[in-house]
């Protein structure tokens, strides 16, 4: 049973994109804080239309976020 949802970061001009690795949960926002903010919500209705134990993760997973940082940055 997975602990840990892992998350990729991108930006693009405007805005944060957060992508779930193993799990089809996206968000975005304006501002890093806010991404943050609404992954943690994302996750919280994921997990609200799913049961965890069939989707083999734990009620109470930590995040794991990736951020990609351009080598042209």
């Amino acid at each position: 049973m997975k602990q840990i949802i892992q998350f990729f970061i991108s930006k693009s001009d405007n805005y944060y994109v957060a992508e779930a690795i193993d799990l089809p949960i996206i968000t975005q926002a304006q501002t890093f804080e806010e991404l943050i903010s609404n992954i943690k919500e994302a996750v919280e209705v994921y997990m609200h239309d799913e049961n965890a134990e069939e989707i083999g993760v734990a009620n109470n997973p930590s995040l794991l976020i990736n951020f990609e940082i351009p080598a042209y940055a």
